[in-house]
């Protein structure tokens, strides 16, 4: 007799058992409060939150984007492209919702960038420009024309035009701190620049000239100028003797840095030359010879501002 086959349709299915799959727990951080969760991805930095951090997981991504996440920035020291940190700097501002308090930025500073963060930060309170070539006087000048709640402006490493210290001094009321530190490269304010300082920014508590060519004549200027001054750094400023009636002004100053203090906690020692005399031998330039060229268009009427007497007895009658 033939052997029969069961048509396919027709054969017995056999069906074998295996456990359901679990998903995945969830890792350990999924489940931190998220005011917790922003604490550790903040101390990231925002570099690193923007190009990892934000891509982890959503609860990360929610977190990241949470305006308050970005009230202070700091893009300093990095190695990426400037381009990159422009871009992410400016999706960073974006991201803070005009909650932005505090920022610093480091190489990569643009005219544009500067712009924008005065567009979107009118809350801004605390501004430190870091060696920043591509921001030039007239739009920074701009800029801060827009932050009025600034209290505190540093810039290190470039050169500031007579009119961007008066728009700075006019525009923000409320500055209580201003530091202008160009060491090691060549000084550039000068007493007419610290003349504008003193007449500008009365409200002044803090004041740091580091390494910079101003003179007893800039210094008198400036403690006329600002009574309110409790800290005064003038550490470097070697065309300054502290002597006689002037020594005595600045010992009311609760906070005093004479210009042969040390500087071992200067943030930016490692470009510092060992002989403090290379800084001003440039080439083999005498000492006032930056002196001789510290002028910008605004200084050709500068004098405009003030009658004769105030140059010749640097007495302030404001």
């Amino acid at each position: 007799m033939p052997k029969r086959y069961t048509a396919y349709t027709e054969r017995q299915k056999k069906y074998v058992w295996r456990p359901k799959k679990k998903d995945p727990p969830p890792p350990p951080w999924a489940e931190l409060p998220r005011d917790i969760t922003a604490n550790i991805l903040y101390r990231l930095g925002a570099e690193e939150v923007l190009k990892s951090a934000i891509m982890v997981c959503t609860s990360w991504r929610s977190a990241c984007k949470d305006p308050a996440m970005w009230r202070v920035i700091d893009m300093s020291k990095s190695n990426t492209n400037f381009e990159d940190l422009e871009d992410m700097c400016c999706y960073a501002v974006n991201l803070s919702q005009g909650e932005l308090l505090d920022i610093t930025i480091e190489d990569f500073g643009t005219d544009d960038l500067i712009l924008h963060i005065a567009k979107r930060a009118s809350k801004l309170r605390r501004l430190r420009i870091v060696s920043c070539y591509g921001v030039s006087n007239e739009c920074l000048s701009k800029a801060v024309s827009q932050l009025v709640s600034l209290q505190d402006l540093q810039i290190y490493f470039s050169d500031l035009s007579i009119k961007l210290i008066r728009t700075v001094g006019r525009s923000c009321p409320l500055l209580k701190s201003f530091t202008y530190n160009n060491y090691p490269c060549p000084p550039t304010l000068s007493d007419n620049k610290a003349i504008a300082v003193a007449k500008n920014m009365q409200g002044l508590h803090q004041l740091s000239l580091f390494g910079n060519s101003v003179t007893n004549k800039g210094v008198q200027a400036i403690l006329d100028g600002c009574p309110h001054l409790e800290s005064l750094d003038l550490r470097r400023c070697f065309n300054v003797t502290l002597e006689g009636d002037l020594d005595g002004k600045c010992k009311q100053i609760k906070d005093l840095k004479r210009p042969t203090d040390p500087f071992h906690d200067y943030e930016f020692l490692n470009y510092v030359s060992p002989n403090d005399e290379d800084y001003y031998a440039f080439d083999g330039y005498p000492l006032d010879y930056f002196d001789m060229y510290d002028y910008d268009d605004d200084d050709l009427d500068f004098d405009d501002d003030y009658d004769d007497g105030f140059h010749s007895d640097l007495s302030v009658d404001w």
